[in-house]
């Protein structure tokens, strides 16, 4: 479809359109559902259950919902402003946020009809994704013809932002060019051994994991545990080309962020090429270790059995580690155990699910990072908490990094 350029106006008219009118939710609002939405973020509020029961708020969307065949009672508007912003060029999309009010709770029986416009359309705006424009719908929500809440949903359509390539990069002898072709070319030939520890290490192959030592195989008090079933194991961390530098220096208690060797920009988490001038060339540096909290969540459900307090760890502090964004799956509580044969004394029981801390860090060299805050109950991490980096062996092949909240962090 040929570009066309558009007028604030054109889409400033699509404010106010109705997107669906009157239409009927296609369960009445019942036990079963609820029962599986509670099963299955772990919500044992007895409010939620017995005779006098009602849905838990946050279900309010899931009434409205058109199932695999969707609904029939839509009025394109949405699709005609999507289809229109696309033939501009902003072919992305993107949810940002949504909103809920609660009116009035809901309880089985109540059948569900709403109403859903075009509640605004932004001003062009400029994001590190793109330049686009910000979409809210507004969904009305009626039990039995009463008011019972609003939903408003909110997206980014954008034209993606375009990332300058290397102009060798882009030529056909260096996309036929492997890193072991490279290699063999006469200039690494002349190169000294330490010209060559110095190239990016983007372009190392990932390692495999090494055969733990002696010293770092589970103790015999972890072995002993659940002698009948296998131990769940933390989900494993995706390592391949562009990431395994970062892990390479996990490995040896090293925090490494990228820095590109022509404008300079530190990022993380690790990427190909600079998000500032789009340059492919990089080179790492050593985090301090040194961060504080600049916002955190705690993580109460759904419980996962690897990320319990029974699976005990050790942390090992690096004063001059850093510590670079682990994949997110890998992440979990981080029990505090100043030894593997002894749990921590501020971890919580370890027979079930536990309320744990994962903070974004800010770095003393100015990136952040997602990982668990340990050392201080989950419920004294602050925003502005100091944290010095550690590194948390789980199991015999992984290890974390983590933080933990410096001495006298909770004042």
């Amino acid at each position: 479809m040929s570009a066309v350029q558009l007028t604030y106006e054109q889409l400033k008219a699509y404010e106010g359109r109705s997107t669906s009118a009157a239409a009927v939710g296609k369960d009445p609002v019942n036990e079963p559902m609820i029962r599986h939405w509670c099963e299955a973020v772990g919500d044992t509020n007895p409010a939620y259950q017995g005779p006098d029961a009602i849905a838990p708020p946050t279900m309010l969307q899931a009434w409205t919902m058109g199932g695999l065949s969707g609904h029939t009672d839509r009025s394109g508007a949405y699709d005609e402003l999507s289809g229109l912003l696309d033939s501009a060029g902003y072919t992305s999309i993107v949810a940002t946020d949504c909103e809920q009010e609660y009116l009035r709770p809901l309880r089985p029986g109540d059948r569900i009809t709403f109403d859903a416009v075009i509640e605004s359309v932004s001003e062009r705006k400029t994001t590190k994704l793109g330049t686009g424009y910000f979409i809210t719908t507004r969904m009305d929500i009626h039990a039995d013809g009463e008011r019972a809440g609003t939903h408003r949903f909110r997206v980014l359509k954008y034209d993606p932002a375009v990332r300058k390539r290397d102009a060798a990069a882009r030529t056909p002898e260096a996309a036929e060019r492997t890193p072991e072709a490279a290699e063999r070319t006469p200039e690494a030939a002349e190169r000294t051994p330490e010209e060559t520890a110095e190239r990016p290490q983007a372009y190392r192959q990932p390692q495999v994991p090494q055969r733990p030592s002696a010293s770092q195989r589970p103790s015999a008090s972890q072995r002993s545990q659940a002698p009948d079933q296998p131990r769940a194991r933390r989900p494993r961390p995706v390592i391949n080309r562009d990431n395994a530098g970062f892990w390479e220096g996990v490995r040896g208690h090293r925090l490494l962020i990228q820095r590109c060797t022509g404008c300079r920009t530190l990022r993380f988490p690790w990427l190909p090429g600079c998000n500032a001038c789009g340059s492919a060339e990089w080179e790492t540096v050593e985090a301090s270790g040194a961060g504080t909290v600049f916002s955190y969540v705690v993580m109460h459900h759904p419980p996962f059995p690897a990320f319990t307090a029974s699976e005990h760890g050790t942390a090992a502090p690096r004063p001059q580690a850093n510590t670079p964004r682990p994949h997110a799956g890998a992440l979990g509580p981080a029990p505090d155990a100043p030894a593997p044969d002894a749990p921590a004394p501020d971890a919580p029981a370890p027979d079930g699910p536990t309320p744990y801390a994962v903070g974004l860090i800010e770095l003393a060299e100015g990136v952040r990072i997602v990982s668990n805050v340990i050392g201080v109950p989950y419920d004294k991490v602050r925003i502005g908490m100091p944290v010095r980096l550690e590194f948390l062996r789980v199991d015999e092949e992984l290890e974390l990094p983590v933080f933990r909240a410096a001495e006298g962090g909770e004042g």
